[in-house]
């Protein structure tokens, strides 16, 4: 069993498409549909496959499904609710649900002008994976049927379905298509963040959590003032939801988020950062040390977060910032940080040689700065 394993984790994500899952899916349609030719299904599904990467693979399924299935779109739909496997009973549960995604991208695909019965479909896909990406065409089609619906089932009792609310139309969701009118305006959103930031399960409260910190990138004001009338009334469910919808503004040194959650600028302090060696080459580390003396008489709570200022191309920089610490620093104490940061080139990342600053930030207020240079 344990080589078994170690071969599964070693599979590409993009592989787990491939002839099993395409076989698997179709004995799955064929179950609920006897004349289902499965056979094509397997064929233009497979077809040149190893040129595709994932999303690839999985409008290739999709467009599979679209070719194999009724030409009618609500039997077609029909089809594919009925060969879905047992809803999933508790958030989070790891299953082999991701081979239900080409249904999604079917939905997506070929069903944005059958409303309600691909509603329908897409409430029953996401209690068994996720319809988060299905229901983004419908979204921008439909706004205010879409909106008004899923407002409706945010007290659905079904945990992924309440998630699927929040999640679905989140303005920035990774993998997924942006929603440019609501980056321009994510007012019709909050009903939705609304009826859910007290929900009892920590799984969709993270998603509310998530799709504000989305929001937040491009209206961080508008933000900032509903997590402050939300922390009025706050509760240890809500807590959670405005401290992490918060974060990517608590990272940019944000004042009004930053007082939300109770740290003012430091009052008082003495700070100092060090960063060694002073010159590393690429694959290497800098050791960074910071040291924070309060001298004052009273008790500060601090977030300690370091900026590194990136050499981009043409002599450039770019900033990024980093978490270190949270803590509360005792009046006329001291305390040392230690850190240490690798520079290595990522699938993110390019490094360029040049002389790298970097600045302690404490409540988003640059406290002290250093630098070391990079080397090819």
């Amino acid at each position: 069993m344990a080589e078994a394993k170690n071969t599964e984790e070693k599979k590409l994500f993009k592989d787990w498409f491939d002839r099993d899952a395409a076989a698997q899916i179709a004995n799955q349609i064929a179950g609920v549909k006897s004349d289902f030719n499965e056979a094509r299904f397997i064929q233009i599904a497979t077809d040149n496959l190893q040129s595709l990467e994932m999303l690839g693979r999985v409008e290739q399924f999709a467009r599979a499904m679209r070719e194999c299935l009724p030409e009618s779109m609500p039997e077609a739909l029909d089809v594919l609710v009925k060969a879905l496997p047992e809803a999933l009973p508790d958030a989070e549960e790891v299953t082999n649900g991701f081979l239900m995604w080409p249904m999604g991208q079917f939905i997506a695909d070929y069903a944005t002008d059958y409303l309600d019965e691909a509603f329908d479909a897409m409430i029953e896909l996401t209690q068994r994976l996720t319809s988060e990406f299905a229901v983004r065409p419908f979204v921008e089609r439909y706004p205010d049927e879409v909106f008004a619906r899923l407002t409706k089932l945010t007290s659905h009792p079904n945990v992924h379905v309440r998630r699927w609310c929040s999640e679905g139309v989140r303005t920035r969701l990774p993998w997924g298509k942006k929603l440019h009118f609501l980056i321009k305006d994510p007012s019709p959103i909050w009903p939705i963040l609304e009826a859910l930031k007290d929900d009892p399960e920590l799984y969709v409260r993270r998603s509310v959590a998530n799709n504000i910190n989305d929001i937040a990138k491009d209206h961080p004001e508008m933000v900032v003032k509903r997590c402050k009338a939300w922390s009025q009334d706050s509760n240890e469910l809500r807590d959670y939801v405005v401290r992490h919808g918060l974060r990517s503004l608590v990272k940019d040194g944000h004042p009004g988020a930053l007082e939300i959650l109770g740290f003012a600028p430091p009052q008082d302090m003495d700070c100092a950062l060090q960063v060694e060696p002073a010159e590393i080459s690429v694959g290497q580390s800098v050791q960074m040390s910071a040291t924070l003396s309060n001298c004052s008489a009273k008790n500060q709570k601090l977030v300690v977060d370091y900026k590194l200022h990136y050499v981009r191309n043409a002599g450039k920089t770019n900033a990024k910032v980093f978490k270190w610490s949270n803590l509360n620093l005792d009046a006329k104490s001291e305390i040392t940080l230690n850190k240490q940061h690798p520079m290595k080139v990522t699938t993110v990342r390019k490094l360029y040689p040049g002389l790298h600053k970097v600045e302690l930030q404490v409540n988003g207020v640059v406290v002290a700065e250093s630098e070391f240079n990079l080397t090819s």
